[in-house]
């Protein structure tokens, strides 16, 4: 059994894929992959990512829409564009951002 990676971005950070044109915040983490075989299938195999390492649930967001997404870290980098989110369920769950990371409703400052 091989050791857990530790995952590189963190809950409430403020990250956008690599390859599709859309940013997100970051609520929660898989250390490994944690979806059907059908979803992971249904990446295209040019740029499907490897099943062990972090995978990040995001409230995403697009020039069209809100969703959802699940994205692995190696399609992730972080977002410094400042530009504010405009998902709806951010605001249930976080605060901020402050220096590019929302902070979970009712967490204390360090």
């Amino acid at each position: 059994m091989g050791s857990a990676k530790h995952a590189k971005y963190q809950l409430g950070q403020i990250v956008r894929h690599r390859v599709y044109p859309f940013r997100g915040v970051i609520f929660d983490v898989d250390p490994i992959f944690n979806n059907s075989e059908d979803w992971w299938l249904s990446i295209p195999p040019e740029i499907r990512p490897r099943k062990d390492q972090p995978y990040y649930h995001l409230f995403a967001e697009n020039d069209e829409t809100e969703y959802v997404a699940y994205v692995s870290e190696q399609n992730l980098l972080p977002d410094a564009s400042g530009e504010p989110l405009r998902h709806p369920d951010i605001r249930e769950l976080f605060e901020g951002p402050e220096n590019g990371i929302y902070r979970f409703r009712g967490e204390q400052k360090h």
